[in-house]
């Protein structure tokens, strides 16, 4: 027993060491449990390296977040960069990085569940990079899942779905995954499973600058986090943008 817990505890990595050093993750989401148990943890962040990518700001709504241009004249293409990252419904909390958050949102309303949605989408049409869809929905009794979808370097056409589901909150544990393995043309996809993240004990603010600090200073643009207390229903969230509105 030992020896399991000890491998278990080698493959859990601070999320800003992963961050650290890795110029360009691309879009990247958290889901996550704090040490005491009590409190749901949520993180999301977008990253660009073409003008109209960077000319964003995540701004607050009735239901959650929207990516806004911070300059209108400056969005070229508005189709893959404004959307609602984050949407919460029923008393889930959707997290994904792409208009996908409106495909599982009206899923939910119909009495479907988030994969239903999920399988009528498919990767960013964005080629050569096709970048993969991340998704996260938070439930609120800290359960949460997380999917990607993504495409075959051998044909391009073809979408490969992949969802995992966390059934229980885990004190002090997350799972963290993102677009991109690092930086490159093209942008090599995420591979394998979410990463399991410690998620330590430290004020949202705290930890909304560790996160904010550890991304990669020319490519950062947008950081969402959020803390739900599941017992008395207390919602802390913090936006940082580089460029303030």
């Amino acid at each position: 027993m030992s020896s399991m817990f000890v491998s278990d505890f080698s493959n859990v990595f601070h999320i800003t060491e992963e961050l650290e050093g890795n110029t360009y993750p691309g879009r990247g989401l958290m889901m996550g449990t704090t040490p005491d148990g009590d409190t749901s943890v949520m993180v999301y962040f977008i990253m660009g390296r073409s003008e109209n990518s960077r000319n964003r700001v995540f701004t607050e709504t009735e239901d959650g977040i929207r990516t806004e241009a911070f300059d209108p004249s400056k969005c070229s293409d508005p189709s893959l960069i404004i959307y609602h990252p984050v949407r919460v419904y029923g008393g889930r909390t959707i997290v994904t990085n792409g208009d996908q958050t409106d495909t599982i949102r009206d899923a939910l309303a119909e009495g479907k569940s988030y994969i239903d949605a999920l399988r009528t989408r498919r990767f960013e049409p964005d080629e050569p990079n096709f970048t993969s869809r991340i998704s996260a929905v938070m439930n609120e009794d800290g359960s949460y899942a997380l999917s990607i979808l993504k495409y075959f370097h051998s044909d391009p056409d073809a979408c490969k779905r992949f969802f995992f589901e966390y059934d229980k909150p885990v004190k002090g544990r997350g799972h963290f995954i993102h677009t991109y393995m690092c930086d490159g043309n093209p942008l090599p996809f995420f591979r394998g499973e979410p990463k399991c993240v410690f998620v330590e004990d430290t004020p949202i603010d705290t930890y909304a600058d560790q996160l904010w600090n550890a991304l990669d200073e020319n490519n950062k643009i947008s950081l969402f986090v959020r803390y739900i207390n599941r017992k008395t229903g207390e919602t802390q969230t913090v936006i940082k943008n580089k460029h303030q509105k």
